[in-house]
């Protein structure tokens, strides 16, 4: 695991790239300005092409104002999205991701708490190393020990037992990715948590690696994050837990519980049956026959739901790509021409 360095010129790779830097805004009108004076800061000497992706998620302040401003002051390889309503950071991350051109993408947080400095080191331990992810350690975390730090580290082992994909911190935003894989992953609902779990379902996971990054203490504004996302993490681990071992297969799921239920079912009657039958009892009025007759009904149905799960299934993989997410129709550069790269001076 590398620590962070302080020298940004050895930090560089020399393969050349284009680099795309994503970053999902919501409610960080003090941030965005700062922000884009950061990364611009960190890549002052960058020798490879740069964009800046500004997704402002339904913002109700004035994020996508001053972000407008910001692009309009450092030029048009600052580029703002704006998305119709507030579709969640997810959504805001896939909308960014997907009009990402370069052959790099970084994803990063807009609250100032990721620090962009760490990003050149990153890029270039992805490049020289040959993989496909390099998630941020937030090794020295920032926040609140029992309602962030703690939870998250809970959140990491669990995340970490059921994916099979051993991170220390999932919850990092500050990713580096190919382009080519992360645009062949498609995310929905709390799943950007889950980014390298997908990713280990579209490549090795000798490919995926962490790096030790900075992390900073907010300053401006307020965390959107809190226990009550806890729950809908657990049920996208569900999910994710299903899509990973089942998504080409789920009739195998749903086969197993009622070929499991129909068999205990089956073995209950058949014991009523030799009761009835041999030794000549009532079974009328056991409570037994009752358990037996619903299991087999739940058999019949959860077999049932496992071949129309085969069947969606492969409606889902021939269908053509939908997006969880709308864009407003003024866009790119913010409404001024065509988007351009950050060339080295």
């Amino acid at each position: 695991m590398s620590e962070p360095s302080p020298s940004p010129a050895s930090e560089q790779t020399q393969r050349p790239h284009r680099l795309s830097i994503v970053v999902p805004l919501y409610d960080e009108e003090d941030n965005v300005l700062p922000l884009v004076e950061r990364v611009h800061e960190a890549l002052a000497g960058y020798r490879h092409p740069w964009e800046l992706i500004l997704v402002d998620d339904g913002s109700r302040d004035a994020t996508a104002r001053c972000a407008r401003e910001a692009a309009e002051r450092f030029g048009p390889h600052v580029r703002l999205l704006r998305l119709q309503r507030n579709f969640g950071q997810t959504a805001a991350m896939q909308a960014g991701i997907d009009a990402a051109r370069g052959d790099v993408v970084a994803t990063m947080d807009g609250d100032l708490q990721n620090d962009p400095a760490d990003i050149p080191r990153m890029v270039r331990r992805l490049l020289e190393e040959d993989l496909d992810l390099v998630a941020g350690w937030r090794k020295d975390r920032k926040d609140n020990p029992w309602l962030r730090t703690l939870p998250s580290r809970l959140a990491n082992r669990l995340i970490g037992r059921v994916t099979g994909v051993q991170l220390h911190d999932y919850g990092c935003s500050l990713k580096v990715f190919r382009a080519p894989v992360i645009k062949g992953v498609r995310l929905y609902g709390e799943m950007h948590r889950f980014i390298p779990a997908w990713i280990a379902s579209h490549t090795a996971p000798e490919r995926i690696r962490e790096e030790v990054v900075r992390h900073h203490p907010r300053r401006h504004g307020r965390s959107k994050y809190g226990l009550g996302r806890a729950f809908r993490v657990i049920l996208d681990l569900l999910a994710v837990y299903f899509f990973l071992r089942f998504r080409a297969r789920p009739g195998h799921f749903f086969g197993r519980l009622g070929l499991a239920a129909g068999a205990l079912g089956g073995g209950i009657l058949a014991y009523l049956g030799y009761v009835k039958l041999v030794l000549g009892q009532s079974i009328g009025q056991r409570p037994l026959l009752l358990v037996g007759v619903l299991l087999i009904m739940l058999s019949v149905q959860l077999i049932t739901t496992g071949v129309l799960s085969e069947m969606i299934s492969r409606t889902y993989y021939e269908s053509s790509e939908t997006r969880s997410y709308v864009v407003r129709p003024e866009q790119d550069g913010a409404g001024r021409g065509e988007p351009a790269w950050k060339l080295p001076e």
